[in-house]
């Protein structure tokens, strides 16, 4: 039996290391989205003056961090794309708002036009906010 990661040298540790890159940019990406998606929850929770606004916040964040992961789902598997770029983001965003919306609806949480129109603005907002300024600032530092 051959040891690829013996056979491989410099280049085995070069892919190891851009995989090790690449897993880190992947968690990152979700730990922000997830973040944004959570603040989005607070601020919503901190306007009705709630009396538990932690627990309140994760109970009007769980159906949009559950859309998030499939519109993660589908950035990664099915479009192939980099979880920063902003072809990702537009699925994270929409699959964030239509399930997240529709799980609200299906256990009988509210889902008022007023608050669809605010939701899809400010998690607009957040969710491919970040990823434009990390594109800025990655064309600025190759520049």
């Amino acid at each position: 039996m051959v040891d690829h990661a013996s056979t491989q040298g410099a280049a085995g540790s070069q892919r190891s290391v851009g995989r090790d890159v690449a897993v880190r940019s992947v968690v990152a990406a979700g730990l922000i989205d997830a973040a944004f998606i959570i603040v989005f929850a607070a601020i919503g929770r901190a306007s009705h003056s709630e009396a538990q606004p932690v627990l309140e916040s994760l109970s009007v964040a769980w159906p949009f961090l559950v859309g998030a992961a499939v519109g993660w789902a589908i950035a990664w598997f099915l479009l192939d794309r980099a979880p920063t770029s902003l072809v990702a983001g537009v699925a994270v965003w929409l699959a964030t708002i239509v399930l997240g919306m529709s799980l609200r609806a299906a256990t009988g949480r509210g889902i008022a036009v007023s608050f669809i129109i605010v939701a899809t603005l400010l998690l607009g907002l957040f969710l491919l906010g970040w990823r434009v300024i990390l594109l800025l600032w990655r064309r600025r530092r190759t520049q």
